[in-house]
């Protein structure tokens, strides 16, 4: 099998396996979600759903949240850890959406790396699920989960992005995105791969080499 058609096996079989993949953070707007990207960063989508489910009551907009100071900002998001940085974040960002693009959070990969506290993570992120943009997210997931595969490998997720992008059809990124982050939360965990019971193991390179 040439490492091309092993690569579409993968991602079929992915897609038969969740069928209803989708992100797992709630949002109602390209600015709710901006901040629950920024806020999962070593946290749990639950979580962050529930802070956001409290701190998105008055705060929905970046008007809205900058009538918070800082340390006010931090008691609402200070379980989802790292709070004083993505307090910090959280709050340039939602001046610079204010001050540079009307209130209203840039629609392009380029802008969306402009903002404070977003890197490229949470731009394809936002990118790619607010926008319906071509975008690969190299999360956690992500990374372990292509990497034990084969089917993008590298040392860091910048690596694995690009290595995603170059097997993976452009139309097909987001998709697979999801796809990557749901069968490393529902099998191929970080501690304990549930390999016995995996579907993708004839076709996983780390379960070859082992």
């Amino acid at each position: 099998m040439t490492a091309m058609n092993k690569n579409e096996e993968i991602l079929e079989e992915l897609a038969r396996l969740y069928p209803d993949a989708k992100p797992a953070l709630h949002f109602r707007s390209p600015y709710e979600l901006l901040v629950a990207v920024v806020l999962s960063a070593q946290c749990t989508d639950e979580r962050v759903n529930k802070v956001t489910a409290v701190l998105f009551k008055d705060h929905d907009t970046p008007q809205k949240m900058l009538t918070l100071s800082q340390e006010e900002l931090e008691r609402y998001i200070f379980s989802c850890g790292f709070y004083r940085n993505k307090a910090k974040h959280i709050l340039s960002a939602s001046r610079d959406i204010i001050s540079r693009y009307d209130g209203q959070v840039p629609d392009t990969l380029q802008d969306l790396q402009t903002l404070a506290g977003v890197g490229r993570k949470t731009a394809n992120v936002v990118y790619a699920v607010a926008f319906g943009g071509d975008a690969i997210a190299v999360d956690t997931h992500v990374f372990r989960v292509s990497n034990r595969l084969g089917l993008a490998e590298g040392k860091t997720p910048d690596q694995v992005e690009d290595g995603l992008m170059n097997v993976i059809p452009k139309s097909q990124w987001s998709t697979a995105h999801h796809l990557l982050i749901w069968h490393g939360r529902k099998v191929c965990h970080s501690q304990r791969p549930a390999c016995a019971e995996c579907t993708l193991k004839t076709l996983c390179k780390k379960y070859s080499d082992e």
